[in-house]
Order: C-alpha cells, then sequence, then structure tokens
C-alpha cells in the first residue's frame, strides 16, 4: 500500500509541478513583454518630445539666424537653443567641439558619440546611457543645424530619465505583485486540478489492487466519460470477463468430473460383471456389451465436443470453406442418421430442392446437423416425427430441423445455446452442443434460431446468406 501511495503522490507531484512550470513561464514572458512595451512607451514619449523641441529650435535657427556665424550666435542668440526646453542643452560644431552646454560644463575634449555622428550626416541621432558628469541615466537627441542647407553645427538635447525609470520601476513592482498572485491563484487550481484528476485515479487504482488480489466481485464507479472513465470500465469488463472464465473453468471440472464418471461406472461395472458372470449366459454378455458400446460412443461424442469447445476457446476454430451443394450435405445426413431413426421407432424425413452452391465449411455444417438431429431424437417419443429441410429464400438459405418431441420450458428457451447449459433434460451430455453449433453457424455469417413448445415440440432454424454473386443474379 505504500507503494501505491508514493506513486499517487508522484503523479500529483510531477502534476502540479508541470502546472506551476507552464504558468511561472508564462507570466514571466507575459511580464517581460509588457514591461518591454511599457518601457518603450515611455522612452518613446520621452523621445518624441524631445524631438518635437530639438527640431523648432532647430528651424528657428535655420529660418532667422543661419546668416551669422554659429559661434556668433551662440554669443547673441544663446536663448534660441534652449528656451523650447527644460533639457540640458549642448551645441556642437562641426568638429565635434562643444561650444557651449546649458548647465555650464566646459568641455575639452572631441564628441565623437553615435548620436553627434548621425546628425551631422543630416538625420536625427538618438543615444541612452549613463551621462558623462552624472550617475543619472540620460536621453539625448541630436539634429543638425543647417546654413543654406549647410550643417553647420549639432544641436544636442540631453533629459535625464530618472523619472522614467522610477515611474517603471514602480509600473514593475506591480506586475511582479501581480504576477505573484496569479502564480500563487494558479498554483492552487493546479493542485484543484491535480486532485481532480489523482482522486478518481486512486480510485481506479484501489479497484484494481483488490481485483488483482481475487476480488472480482469488486466494481470501480465511473465518474466521468473520460479515458479515466473508460479505464474503469475497461476493467469492470475485465473483471467480469474473468469471473465468467472462472465460471466457464469451474463449470468445466464439474462436468468432466460428473459426466465422464457415469459412463466410465456403467463400463466398469458391466465390465466386473462379465468378468464373473457364467461365459455361457449369451444374454447377460450381449446386454453388457451393449451398453458398454453405447457408453463408449457417449465418451467419445462427449470428447469430440470438449475438445471443439478447447479449439473454440484458443482461437483454434477454423472454417476450411468451399462450394458445395446442400443437396450432397442432406445425402449424407439422411444415410447417417435413418438407421437409428429406424431402430428408436421414430419418423424422420429430409427434404432439400436444388438450391445454389454455398460457400461453407462441409465438415462443420454436417457437425451442426448431426448435432441438432441428435437432440430431435433424444427428446422425440416413439412414433414421434422428426423432420430436416432446406428452402431458399431471397438472400438466403433456410435451413429446419423440427421434431414433436417434449419441447422446451421458456424459462429455458433464452439459455439453451449457453455454454455447460443442460436445463432439466437429464439426456443432455455436456450442455456444449448447441453453444458450438451456434458459434459454427456464426462463423457463417449466419443466425440459429430455436422455437419451442413443451408438449408440441421444438423447431431449430439455421439461415445461412448466398453467395454474392448469386444475390446479384437474383437481383
Amino acid at each position: 500500500m505504500a507503494i501505491k501511495k508514493k506513486s499517487a503522490k508522484s503523479i500529483k507531484t510531477r502534476l502540479v509541478s508541470n502546472f506551476i512550470v507552464i504558468i511561472l513561464i508564462s507570466v514571466i514572458a507575459f511580464e517581460t513583454i509588457l514591461v518591454y512595451f511599457t518601457q518603450y512607451y515611455f522612452y518613446n514619449n520621452a523621445e518624441n518630445a524631445l524631438t518635437n523641441q530639438i527640431k523648432i529650435s532647430s528651424e528657428f535657427y535655420s529660418k532667422y539666424f543661419s546668416n551669422v556665424p554659429l559661434e556668433e550666435n551662440i554669443i547673441d542668440n544663446v536663448d534660441v537653443f534652449w528656451k523650447q526646453t527644460d533639457a540640458q542643452v549642448q551645441i556642437v560644431d562641426i568638429t565635434g567641439k562643444i561650444l557651449l552646454d546649458s548647465v555650464g560644463i566646459e568641455h575639452k575634449e572631441i564628441l565623437k558619440s553615435s548620436d553627434f555622428n548621425d546628425a551631422l550626416s543630416g538625420g536625427k541621432g538618438i543615444w541612452i546611457g549613463k551621462a558623462e558628469h552624472a550617475d543619472d541615466k540620460v536621453m539625448v537627441v541630436s539634429y543638425p543645424l543647417k546654413s543654406d542647407q549647410e550643417v553647420v553645427g549639432v544641436l544636442r538635447f540631453i533629459s535625464s530619465l530618472t523619472e522614467v525609470d522610477k515611474v517603471l520601476r514602480n509600473i514593475m513592482l506591480i506586475f511582479i505583485s501581480i504576477g505573484v498572485i496569479v502564480i500563487v491563484i494558479a498554483g492552487a487550481i493546479s493542485l484543484l486540478l491535480a486532485n481532480s484528476i489523482i482522486h478518481p485515479l486512486q480510485k481506479v487504482t484501489d479497484g484494481a489492487e483488490l481485483m488483482a488480489s481475487g476480488n472480482l466481485k469488486i466494481r470501480v464507479k465511473k465518474q466521468q466519460n473520460d479515458e479515466i472513465g473508460r479505464l474503469a470500465s475497461t476493467l469492470n469488463y475485465m473483471a467480469q470477463e474473468i469471473e465468467n472464465r472462472e465460471k466457464i473453468k469451474d463449470d468445466f471440472i464439474s462436468l468432466v468430473s460428473h459426466e465422464l464418471r457415469t459412463p466410465l461406472t456403467s463400463i466398469k461395472g458391466w465390465a466386473i460383471t462379465l468378468k464373473n458372470v457364467d461365459p455361457n449366459d449369451k444374454k447377460i454378455f450381449d446386454d453388457g456389451l451393449t451398453i458398454i458400446e453405447k457408453e463408449s460412443d457417449r465418451l467419445t461424442g462427449m470428447v469430440e465436443e470438449l475438445l471443439d469447445f478447447s479449439n473454440y476457446v484458443s482461437g483454434n476454430f477454423t472454417l476450411h470453406k468451399e462450394k458445395t451443394d446442400l443437396r450432397d450435405v442432406f445425402d449424407f445426413i439422411d444415410k447417417h442418421m435413418s438407421q437409428r431413426a429406424v431402430r428408436e421407432g421414430i419418423q424422420f424425413y429430409v427434404f432439400c430442392e436444388e438450391l445454389p452452391l454455398l460457400e461453407i465449411d462441409k465438415d462443420r455444417m454436417k457437425q451442426v446437423l448431426i448435432n441438432l438431429l441428435a437432440n430431435a431424437f433424444r427428446f422425440t417419443p416413439v412414433q414421434g416425427t422428426v423432420t430436416l429441410k432446406a428452402y431458399e429464400e431471397r438472400d438466403s438459405i433456410t435451413i429446419i430441423v423440427k421434431d414433436t418431441g417434449c419441447g422446451i420450458k421458456e424459462e429455458d428457451l433464452p439459455r439453451v445455446k449457453e455454454k455447460f447449459y443442460k436445463g432439466n433434460h437429464s439426456g443432455s451430455q455436456t450442455g456444449l452442443g448447441l453453444a458450438i453449433c451456434d458459434e459454427i453457424v456464426d462463423m457463417h455469417e449466419g443466425s440459429l434460431t430455436i422455437k419451442s413448445k413443451i408438449d408440441i415440440g421444438t423447431e431449430v432454424i439455421v439461415t445461412l446468406p448466398k453467395g454474392k454473386e448469386k444475390q446479384d443474379e437474383k437481383r
């Protein structure tokens, strides 16, 4: 039992772990994308604001001050460059020398940043990174200053991203908090989902272990029509089949031990009697040998039925079909059974009209008819009638074995084709004959039906399909 619980826990742990991993990956991926686009949105807004401001200053310069050298404009009209923005403003000549910085920092080094080079080429330059003289993260937007369509310098607006990053950090904390809450809730839901799978699976496992221990009466309750529900149904079906096979086995052993004992006892009794009887008493010898012969035939018939049943159970019960004229089969049956009819004082009639050839196993079909007729003779009294006839219908051939015997009780009629079922007739042997006949007819894709009334008689109807080509001709 410890192994069972450990196994169930392992499945539950794996399910929950897998759910959590999937949820964790999904949340992280989603939040990463969300943070990226949020940062992009804020940075893009900052860039657009600086771009609009720097364009206004650059265009104003080009329109009103481009006829004056850049150095003179810085001295006389420096307010033009930074009155449009709150950002730090730098003015750079085409050599990279920073001519003016709005925060008052003097720069001796030559500027070589990528945004400056882009602006020097006539476009807009963007750079984001750490400021030179501070630890703040800044965004730099550079734009060319033109005179007569010629670049004479570069205007740089530098804006701190500290506040933007602070807002982004707060948003990220909110996203992370939401993500943690989602993971916790999803984990709880995953646990419930795992329990909804493990609980019915545990019941199926418990039921299977009880079945394996020999309790075949137990049945697993099917809760839902899913894979686990179908597994429960399969286990229940398997237990039922094992029960049935166990019953067949027990019935078989009981049958063999009982049915074989009776003729063997009779044979042994008469053998002892004949051994001790007067050799000159011919009547006793004749009676004894006759009984021994009959009991031997009875044993032979039972053994043949048991062999057929064994082949049927093991799956070795096969047919060897060939085109057969049913009248040849009926002629054989007539010759085979007529002497018995005479001995038992039964009127036996055989009728068979001209029929199309059938694709059948004639030996197995003889076995069916002999078995059906043997049953009819067995339960038909002296001066009774047994009839065998066959006729053609639209898509089939119908064979009827009819007798005027004692009949079968109505409550027994549905079960007479069951294996080992003998009803109340002591004359039946193994209870396998009709079951084997029904199987043979079924393998011929036909049907075997029994109708009977007490003290009136029994009628067995065998229907066999005609060959496809014959059906086509008929149509």
